[in-house]
């Protein structure tokens, strides 16, 4: 017998949107600093964890199930047609090349970070014992997809990863507490420019280059007619049905005893490829996808908070985590300043394409307006071919996490 004050389906489904649009309502009308330094995910996420702690919503629900079976996919696919991969390689240039280097800087760090870890979590003669659960690649997998992308590449590489709410929230609080870090260093790099472009040896005409190239860059998007909608729907439920139905059938992956593509993982890699060879179609200049997308995936995340059980929550399981993904941040800062040498871009294309990495589409147009307010279509672009590399790159580190902890 289910205890909880709502446990209706339809109850719990409305609580959820209730809570992502509370907070984004209250940033919009309160203009508070606080959301400089916690935005409203954090919110988002936290605030279903205390309402199913304290028996309000259910930890088990279909509503939950749905959103896991539908909204994840689905969310994937409106997000991913929208990847522009010329655009934005058009208006950065080499900078592009740089986000990819830092993406694959996440990856290494991530693995890096996870060996030190478990070398650390093994009582042998080490002054630090990091209490990390054994599965805590799972958590690793789902801050790098974070760290690539986003939060929509973070909740698929959980859900691909097969990961609970525990690995969520390791995940969510470095990401935070790294973001409140490496944020103001981004931000800061602006009063370097000079100097860097110097040391770097940045060609003179680089940035005349880029603004002329954002100048021309159509950036507006119509609101959508009912037959746009449509398509649009018709585009992210057909993707996701055929996807899940060839998930179904692929047999899973085993290396080394590990199962490393179970059939949640084969979901989130096929409605992936699926989406960017849409995203080559004119399906990409379908409006309103990306706003309907980002909706669907805030909801999601609350869904996660309220499976969020405190009573299995270690504040020092937390601690250690936080402290290992400043070793891993700090990787790939190493590789999008070797990227920046091997590739002579200038300060404010570094920024960016670090914030495309590690804060995705949110953060991203915030670093380049700081620097650069006519790179902010640009930057966009560059955080959405984070999203697209950031769902099969998440896996990957967590994978081979998995490999080495068997």
């Amino acid at each position: 017998m289910n205890e909880t004050l709502i446990s209706s389906p339809v109850g719990v489904m409305t609580v959820l949107i209730a809570v992502v649009s509370f907070w984004f309502w209250l940033e919009r009308v309160s203009g508070w600093r606080l959301f400089n330094y916690l935005p409203p995910l954090i919110f988002i996420y936290a605030t279903p964890v205390l309402l199913s702690n304290t028996g309000i919503i259910p930890f088990k629900s279909t509503a939950y199930d749905f959103l896991y079976t539908y909204g994840l996919p689905m969310f994937i696919v409106l997000m991913l047609i929208k990847v522009d991969v010329v655009g934005a390689v058009r208006i950065m240039g080499k900078g592009v090349f740089v986000m990819l280097l830092g993406s694959v800087g996440v990856v290494i760090g991530g693995i890096v970070a996870y060996t030190l870890g478990q070398i650390l979590a093994t009582p042998a003669g080490f002054p630090l014992h990091f209490p990390l659960p054994e599965d805590s690649w799972k958590a690793f997998g789902t801050l790098s997809g974070s760290w690539i992308g986003g939060t929509g590449n973070m909740t698929a590489a959980h859900a691909a990863l097969d990961a609970d709410a525990g690995h969520m929230t390791l995940a969510a609080a470095a990401d935070q507490m790294v973001y409140l870090i490496w944020l103001p260093i981004l931000l800061g790099s602006k009063a370097f420019a000079d100097r860097f472009n110097r040391w770097m040896k940045v060609p003179a005409d680089r940035i005349t280059a880029m603004d002329r190239a954002a100048a021309a860059m159509d950036t507006d998007e119509r609101p959508p007619s009912m037959t746009q909608l449509l398509a649009l729907a018709l585009l992210a439920v057909g993707t996701t049905w055929i996807s899940r139905g060839l998930a179904e059938v692929l047999p899973p992956v085993v290396l080394g005893g590990a199962t490393v593509i179970s059939a949640g993982t084969w979901l989130i890699l096929l409605v992936t490829t699926l989406s960017l060879i849409a995203s080559a179609t004119p399906a990409r200049r379908l409006p309103a996808a990306q706003p309907i997308a980002i909706a669907i995936i805030y909801v999601y995340v609350a869904r996660i908070g309220a499976t969020m059980d405190l009573s299995e929550a270690s504040l020092e399981t937390i601690g250690a985590f936080v402290l290992l993904a400043y070793v891993w941040i700090f990787i790939h800062g190493a590789f999008v300043l070797f990227g920046a040498w091997l590739f002579r871009v200038d300060v404010h294309t570094l920024a960016i394409a670090s914030a495309a990495n590690i804060g995705g589409a949110a953060s991203a147009p915030v670093v380049a307006a700081h620097h650069r307010p006519s790179l902010v279509p640009a930057s966009i672009l560059m955080a959405m071919i984070g999203y697209a590399a950031g769902n099969y790159l998440a896996i990957l580190t967590g994978r081979i996490g998995q490999l080495i902890a068997s």
